[in-house]
Formats: structure tokens, C-alpha cells, sequence
């Protein structure tokens, strides 16, 4: 049974991979779109995360805070 599984995974891997990189009447594939996106994905998880920072965070103390 669990051989059967992971035959099952692998070829939903394969058909996952085989679907990402295959080129469109473009030219392009969904990794290549995914590619020039990111970039700009990561600048606006910057921002959140400075936000989130920001709001929760408390403040910095380091150890001659305390002597």
C-alpha cells in the first residue's frame, strides 16, 4: 500500500512539474511568470512584515538594560 502511494505522489509531481514549465503560444511557461513576479512579491512581504514589526513588536532591551 505504501508503495502504491508514493507511485501515486510521484506521478502527481511529475504532472505538476510537466504543467509549470510547458510553454504557451507565447513563449513563456507559468515558472517564467512566477519568476518576474517575485521580485515584487517579496518587496510587499518587506512592507508587511516592517508593519508587523512595527505594531507587535516590543521594545529592544539588551543585556546592559539590565545591570
Amino acid at each position: 500500500m505504501g508503495l502504491l502511494r508514493y507511485i501515486v505522489l510521484g506521478a502527481a509531481v511529475a504532472a505538476g512539474v510537466k504543467y509549470a514549465t510547458k510553454k504557451r503560444p507565447d513563449g513563456k511557461s507559468f515558472m517564467d511568470d512566477i519568476n518576474e513576479k517575485a521580485p515584487e512579491w517579496m518587496n510587499q512581504a518587506k512592507k508587511y512584515t516592517d508593519q508587523f514589526k512595527e505594531q507587535y513588536g516590543g521594545p529592544k532591551t539588551t543585556h546592559r538594560d539590565y545591570q
